[in-house]
């Protein structure tokens, strides 16, 4: 979950403060004496929308280090090192992808994968993770993990946040044209009032379009649940290892949790969630393997 944020939260800082240099750069043209020009108004949507996501696309791997503190394992120094190294190597060779970096952060049980590119990724996990799950089912979550490299979730959610990134600019900016010339009455130019309202709908307007972003999330989960159950050759390890995330004995279904980024928020709230319930993601495997 904190990944996803940050990610979000780097891609909108990147496309405001893109927009404020190419507005004081008079590159935001599309506003003239007769009017809105929607056509250059879609071209520097497009632009921004797409520059921010893929910026935070490239910053996703270093940032993702920063902010947990992951150590890149670069020469093991323990058997537990080995096993994990070894471990992601060979998941990766059955997936099809390059070795990616293996890292380790202090922290609750939790894993995650990220990196622009599927040879050049990186796979970390808490220390919590590994001291809490048995080998097979730290093995079940490196998986998950190796699958997300090998669907290319990084790209793909890149993609779709340039898309909503470009709605996002297109329409904050329709919208504080209209403040501007319509309600405010400004006819000299751009006045303060354009500047401020985009700036509030464009904070607004992502925070709305996120609930595409965290749609897109919670499906790649399933599908890096389906690749994890894969590579392992059954979906036994992967249930096993969902049910100790939540809390569970054998068998059991939880009724409410909050662990690992995964969530059973109520409501509309579940529409933010980054992550599927885990008895749903549980159910799925389960399907699967009937």
């Amino acid at each position: 979950m904190k990944r996803i944020v940050l990610f979000l939260l780097t891609n909108l800082a990147v496309m405001v403060v893109l927009g404020i240099v190419l507005t004081i750069t008079g590159a935001n043209r599309f506003i003239a004496a007769e009017g809105l020009n929607i056509g250059m108004l879609l071209v520097f949507s497009v632009i921004v929308g797409f520059t921010g996501s893929f910026i935070s696309l490239l910053l996703s791997k270093p940032m993702a280090k920063w902010s947990t503190g992951a150590q890149v394992i670069e020469t093991p120094q323990t058997g537990d090192e080995v096993w994990l190294v070894n471990t992601v190597k060979r998941l990766s060779e059955k997936a099809g992808v390059g070795m990616p970096e293996v890292a380790i952060y202090e922290g609750e049980p939790n894993a995650f994968a990220t990196g622009a590119f599927k040879n050049d990724a990186l796979v970390a996990v808490s220390t919590g993770l590994l001291q809490s799950m048995t080998k097979e089912e730290v093995e079940a979550v490196l998986a998950h993990e190796v699958a997300h490299i090998a669907n290319g979730d990084m790209v793909t959610l890149t993609l779709i946040q340039g898309v909503v990134n470009t709605f996002v600019v297109f329409f904050a900016r329709i919208v504080g044209y209209v403040v501007d010339r319509v309600i405010l009455k400004n006819d000299r130019g751009v006045g303060i009032g354009y500047y401020v309202t985009v700036f509030v709908c464009e904070i607004v307007f992502a925070l709305l379009a996120s609930i595409i972003v965290m749609w897109f999330s919670r499906l790649r989960e399933f599908r890096a649940d389906a690749g994890a159950a894969q590579f392992m050759g059954t979906p036994r390890p992967m249930v096993a290892a969902l049910r100790r995330l939540g809390g569970l004995e054998p068998g059991a279904l939880p009724k409410a949790f909050q662990s690992s980024g995964i969530s059973d928020k109520p409501g509309w709230m579940a529409l933010f969630s980054s992550h599927p319930p885990i008895e749903a993601r549980i159910a799925a495997l389960e399907q699967a393997r009937r």
